[in-house]
């Protein structure tokens, strides 16, 4: 992989930028794609076959909503989109802007589609507007006066209401991968008309930094590029003068979802490094150790069962010691648990049956128990059957009577199914050890009546 990153810029390909007159274009800016066939890692939507092309191709772009991380172009695909349609493009955030801001851009967008110029509004952060002022683009996108294309770093189906989501599309933008940096790196060598300074695995460091955002490694150019060293720098060097970049994590967002669903099917997935893996990242991004601690005992309910009771001791243990340690040391504890319940047997026997007696519980409704197995300490209910021919267990042979527990007229279920692993490879021996006795009584039942 080393090829890849040790790139260096041919002068013929491109010529250096210049300065603007009035002074210091950041790097990001002086880089900005001029058209949408420049625009990096985002061929998902702007590929030859890809919805934005093919919409512009047939003359019929309809509102958008551009969902991705930060840093992969969503800004510059809106800008260009306005170019290429001819559009007037008119930029907000919803961060700095509020009801008069939003009233006067309608307006003007109102006067100039009387003159024959439409509109594309571009909305920054569009996620941050509630309810009240999302409903307030409906109007003016339902009549033309605005082509809205809203940006969002959040899942839009969760912060964006219905019905603006129903007069959008929704396109996924990704986060830039290691070759689209490097494609981007090379690109602004080339404007900058010289290398970086950086031997091959610190220029792969670097990239990792940037952490798929394009605006960040631009920086992060720009900030290289302004020094002066004697030779190429190692990764070391590299580290000690760059902060790296702080990973994405939103503990409320849905990156805190994607990181413990990716957690949990890790441990699910029987793979130690992973869990691992996923647990201190979730760590690195300041997520409470103590979600992370019900979360990793109800793995223990959930996943593993009574394939190894022990898993729930352990996840309740590590949750008490992180209690009495404390970060970073309690840590460790719920970094343990984890390894031990994705290398444990799994079953979710327990977790199914238990949601098929809730579904029975919710269909039988109130049905009552047999009275066999009801109490009597009245006279009047003794008189009323209550209790009456019930087999108390431990006077029966084998201590089992095999009496019917399930209320009356209720055709018995099987609802836990022990598999063959773990310790419910001995649980599913009892099952059919009393099952058998359960027949074997019904049929002497039978047999003397």
């Amino acid at each position: 992989m080393a090829d890849l990153f040790d790139k260096t810029p041919d002068p013929n390909d491109a010529a250096p930028a210049q300065a603007a007159p009035g002074g210091h274009r950041p790097l990001a800016d002086l880089l900005r794609p001029k058209t949408l066939a420049e625009v990096i890692g985002q061929e998902a939507v702007l590929g030859p076959e890809a919805p934005l092309t093919s919409m512009l191709a047939a003359g019929s772009l309809s509102s958008l909503v551009l969902w991705g991380p930060p840093g992969v172009g969503k800004t510059t695909i809106a800008r260009l989109l306005a170019d290429e349609t001819d559009l007037h493009f008119v930029q907000i955030s919803a961060i700095f802007s509020g009801v008069p801001e939003l009233r006067k851009v309608f307006e003007a967008a109102q006067m100039r589609r009387r003159t024959g110029k439409g509109t594309l509004l571009f909305v920054d952060e569009i996620h941050r507007f509630n309810k009240a002022q999302q409903d307030g683009f409906l109007p003016h996108m339902e009549d033309g006066t605005i082509l809205l294309v809203g940006a969002t770093t959040e899942n839009p189906s969760f912060e964006l209401n219905a019905a603006l989501l129903s007069r959008s599309q929704v396109m996924i933008l990704n986060r830039l991968t290691l070759v689209d940096l490097e494609r981007l790196a090379q690109r602004a060598e080339q404007a900058l008309g010289r290398a970086l300074p950086l031997q091959a695995e610190a220029r792969e460091a670097l990239l990792g930094m940037a952490d798929g955002d394009g605006r960040a490694l631009l920086n992060l150019i720009e900030q290289v590029m302004a020094w002066k060293p004697d030779g190429k720098l190692d990764t070391e060097a590299l580290t000690k003068r760059l902060m790296r970049r702080a990973s994405k994590y939103d503990k409320s967002g849905e990156e805190h979802y994607n990181l413990i669903s990716a957690l949990h099917k890790s441990v699910r997935g029987s793979d130690p490094d992973a869990a691992l893996y996923w647990l201190a990242r979730m760590l690195e991004g300041g997520e409470d150790p103590r979600f992370l601690a019900r979360r990793i005992t109800r793995m223990s309910v959930e996943d593993i069962g009574l394939a190894d009771p022990q898993a729930q001791t352990i996840c309740l243990h590590a949750w008490e010691l992180y209690e009495r340690l404390g970060s970073p040391e309690g840590e460790l504890a719920l970094a343990q648990a984890v390894v031990y319940l994705a290398l444990a047997p799994k079953s979710n026997a327990g977790y199914s049956a238990f949601k098929e007696a809730m579904a029975l519980a919710k269909k039988t409704g109130s049905e009552p128990p047999p009275k066999h197995i009801l109490n009597a300490p009245t006279r009047l209910m003794k008189d009323i059957g209550y209790g009456k021919d019930y087999a108390y267990d431990h006077d029966q042979q084998d201590g089992f009577s095999g009496q019917n527990y399930f209320p009356d007229g209720l055709r018995r279920p099987v609802l836990y199914q022990p598999v063959e692993r773990g310790y419910e490879r001995e649980l599913k021996k009892r099952i059919d050890y009393f099952a058998g006795l359960r027949a074997k009584r019904k049929g002497s039942a039978g047999s003397g009546g």
